[in-house]
């Protein structure tokens, strides 16, 4: 099999799929009205798969086919809402996952660094932080 012509299409297909998902498509641009920013938070999955082959042929040329694809799913999460020192985690549906639990502890973790930082004047402790129920 040609490396060559798989490798174009593995190429092409990568180069489509960074053009439907970036940074920005999980942490929206945020939003900022009269002093409280929000910024959309969504889940994005994907799918790729390549694949080709040679085929047999009475000349001497080779003679290759294949193709490429990929898939992109994205669901909006919820959105981080900032005011002042006050961070939250709000999801916009009511499945909570473990994800959800980590944004929302995101601002406590955030506190407890700072406050360790604060405390020890230059040295950090890592706290033992639990996700789940």
């Amino acid at each position: 099999m040609s490396e060559k012509n798989i490798g174009s299409i593995i190429d092409i297909t990568m180069e489509k799929l960074r053009a439907m998902v970036d940074a920005d498509t999980i942490l929206g641009t945020p939003v900022t009205v009269e002093g409280n920013t929000i910024i959309p938070v969504s889940k994005v999955s994907f799918g790729l798969a390549t694949g080709g082959s040679d085929f047999p042929t009475k000349a001497e040329k080779e003679v290759f086919g294949g193709g490429g694809g990929a898939g992109v799913s994205i669901t909006p999460m919820g959105v981080i809402a900032m005011s002042g020192d006050n961070i939250k985690f709000i999801p916009i549906s009511n499945e909570v996952t473990n994800l959800d639990r980590a944004l929302q502890m995101l601002p406590e973790l955030i506190e407890k660094v700072k406050t360790f930082i604060n405390e020890k004047k230059g040295t950090v402790e890592v706290p033992d932080i639990k996700v789940g129920k």
